[in-house]
């Protein structure tokens, strides 16, 4: 026991000695625990609903103003069926609405018209939240002020369920768990594996007193930078198209309607991690704290990049956080891709912030790197 309490000992005299390390320690667990407190929200909020009225009646102002006080959607008008669903497509909604224009002669024939809503299926909990938000449209609150009045007759009264409502979930109609979720595992197992490799590469160089060799020899920083990022950019890129054909020959994820877009975005997301392990490194004075630091940016990418927990969920003052994470730029990208056959242009933004992201980051690393042991 004696033993035992020695080697503890050292132990905790060599944490006293890493100051750095111990504020990672208490501090990261304090901030994440902050973050994700006011930040994490299974149920969605104002979710932008994109919607066509060809009835213009006081019926259907009845079920959009329903809708409207509910304060989960917010509606906004499009010119047709297809602006609705070509706005899912592209992110600038999560939901659609399409009110036929022979709703009210329909209604009032008691012939029971069908309200068509969409859902963006690609993200499963905001599917499930819409499914249970359906009820909005078709409450007491809308069906029992259905009634007309005839100068001449009595009112008459709308049957108990005036209209039926057809929700369709688009991308992904059989709701498969693997569809939702896969996509974003690829990034998440990439950026693991590229966070921690490179988050290592200098500090082990340092550790194992290997960079006084690089120190001495005619090497420049750039040089320097590009060698270290350029092996692991290609195990990184090998490792993204092993795991998508694991996908693909496993659990049937959809092919890409563009092979070169998606080589596309495996270059810039893998550079833009490389080269963000990189900056780890150099910050880094230990390969503990590299690692640490590495979970660091993998915990709050996972959970605020939208790829679990809708981005509309979270307050608005956390919501700029989702877009500072590169994993947030590769979610829309690859879920449009695959899962909803999105148009290149559509995605253009994206690749090109995950394109900035790795500038930054390779130029941070070249401006931090400096040929001493300092």
């Amino acid at each position: 026991m004696r033993h035992v309490l020695a080697l503890m000992k050292k132990e905790f005299l060599q944490l006293q000695r890493d100051p750095r390390l111990i504020g990672y320690i208490i501090m990261a667990p304090v901030v994440l625990l902050i973050l994700f407190g006011l930040a994490l929200k299974l149920e969605p909020e104002n979710v932008k609903m994109a919607y066509v009225d060809r009835d213009q009646s006081m019926f259907s102002e009845l079920i959009k103003t329903n809708i409207w006080n509910e304060g989960y959607f917010q509606l906004y008008e499009v010119a047709d069926e297809a602006a609705i669903i070509r706005d899912i497509r592209d992110g600038r909604a999560r939901a659609g609405l399409y009110i036929d224009g022979n709703f009210s002669a329909e209604l009032t024939d008691n012939k029971q018209p069908t309200v068509h809503m969409y859902v963006d299926g690609t993200m499963p909990s905001l599917a499930t939240a819409m499914d249970n938000k359906k009820a909005a449209i078709t409450d007491d609150k809308v069906s029992s002020q259905m009634y007309f009045l005839e100068p001449d007759s009595e009112n008459i009264t709308i049957a108990p369920e005036p209209f039926l409502l057809d929700m369709q979930i688009l991308f992904n109609p059989e709701k498969r768990e693997t569809w939702f979720f896969l996509p974003g595992v690829i990034g998440v197992l990439i950026m693991q594996v590229a966070l921690i490799l490179t988050g290592t590469a200098i500090v082990r160089e340092k550790e194992n007193n290997t960079l006084e060799q690089l120190i001495v020899s005619p090497i420049t920083r750039i040089e320097f930078i590009l060698g270290k990022i350029l092996p692991y950019v290609l195990i990184a890129f090998a490792d993204f198209y092993f795991i998508l054909a694991l996908g693909w020959l496993l659990f049937d994820l959809p092919m890409p309607a563009s092979h070169m877009s998606l080589f596309g975005l495996g270059l810039v997301y893998v550079s833009g991690l490389i080269a963000l392990g990189l900056v780890i490194s150099t910050l880094s004075q230990t390969q503990q704290q590299a690692i640490f630091l590495s979970i660091f940016v993998l915990i709050p990418s996972i959970l605020l990049s939208g790829f679990i927990f809708p981005i509309e969920a979270m307050p608005t003052y956390i919501q700029p956080v989702a877009y500072l994470l590169p994993f947030t730029y590769f979610v829309e990208i690859i879920r449009g891709l695959l899962i909803k056959g999105s148009d290149l242009a559509v995605l253009v933004p994206a690749y090109a912030a995950l394109a900035g992201f790795a500038a930054v980051f390779i130029a941070i690393s070249i401006i931090r790197f400096r040929k001493t042991l300092g």
